[in-house]
């Protein structure tokens, strides 16, 4: 008897379950959409903001270039294999 309530324990949570994610899963995502939406306003509106301080033809760099080294150390040995028929 105890096996049969938990069974229908499982069944009533399972289709209680597919209902309230009827009502509810598309209020999330409409949700989740929008707030998505709010954040890429937010970076689009603050990269446009960093554009218009600077004037037209004025160049800007942002970032100093690394110290870049040409090291023309040989990485090692060559070696010619010759086929052996």
């Amino acid at each position: 008897m105890t096996f049969l309530k938990v069974l229908l324990f499982f069944f009533l949570f399972y289709f209680l379950l597919r209902l309230l994610g009827r009502w509810f899963a598309p209020k999330l995502f409409q949700y989740a959409v929008k707030k998505t939406e709010q954040r890429f306003q937010q970076q689009y509106n603050h990269y446009q903001g960093q554009h218009e301080k600077e004037t037209e033809g004025e160049v800007s760099i942002s970032k100093k270039p690394g110290n870049r080294k040409n090291n023309q150390e040989p990485l090692g040995e060559y070696i010619d294999y010759e086929e052996i028929d």
